[in-house]
């Protein structure tokens, strides 16, 4: 899989991410029942740094227990900066960081995935949030002017990426001066076989 073209890795991502949303993923912890993924979204999210309160502060269907750790931790938002959420998914850590930075703050989610995009601007409409944009894009192009960011956050997205140095060129761009950035994500300690390397489950996973 890692030695194919980069958008044959992005369309592989795609659709893997739009079927979790869709429910049409067989395998991994998104199948089952709408109650059953909510609830296993609250355990996983519960063991990589996210707290009860913060859970119940935005929709809970935002949360899908897609993340490997909680980049608000390090990111310090706060009231009235401008965030961007680098892979936004459901929309769950943009909404957490709404609360943060207030009606005079605002909050970009960037999503190559239209499901996922979908489902981010039903609940943005739905619960009233007013502070955040979700736009349809890639983080290697990001949809967003320079020096915009205060704080840029990433969860478990970067490496799924075919062109890390350009994901970090963007994030550049867009930052302003000053700027900070938190990352959660995996890093690769050994060499994969060229069996998993062409497992394109294990890339998406």
């Amino acid at each position: 899989m890692l030695d194919k073209r980069e958008t044959d890795v992005r369309n592989a991502v795609r659709t893997s991410y739009g079927k979790i949303v869709t429910g049409e993923a067989k395998d991994g912890g998104c199948c089952g029942s709408t109650i059953n993924i909510i609830n296993s979204a609250k355990v996983i999210s519960r063991e990589i740094g996210y707290s009860d309160e913060e859970m119940l502060t935005v929709p809970e269907e935002a949360n899908m227990g897609l993340g490997c750790g909680n980049p608000q931790l390090i990111a310090e938002i706060k009231e009235g900066e401008t965030v961007i959420d680098l892979g936004s998914g459901g929309g769950f850590d943009c909404f957490l960081a709404s609360k943060k930075v207030g009606p005079r703050g605002y909050v970009i989610g960037v999503d190559m995935t239209p499901e996922m995009l979908n489902k981010a601007r039903m609940l943005a409409w739905k619960h009233g949030y007013t502070n955040v944009d979700f736009r349809l894009g890639e983080i290697e192009n990001l949809p967003v002017a320079d020096n915009v960011a205060d704080v840029i956050i990433s969860n478990c997205v970067i490496n799924l990426s075919p062109n890390k140095q350009r994901v970090y060129n963007e994030a550049y761009r867009v930052l302003k001066k000053g700027g900070r950035v938190a990352i959660a994500d995996i890093v690769r300690i050994k060499e994969p076989t060229e069996e998993m390397k062409q497992d394109e489950k294990l890339y998406c996973g």
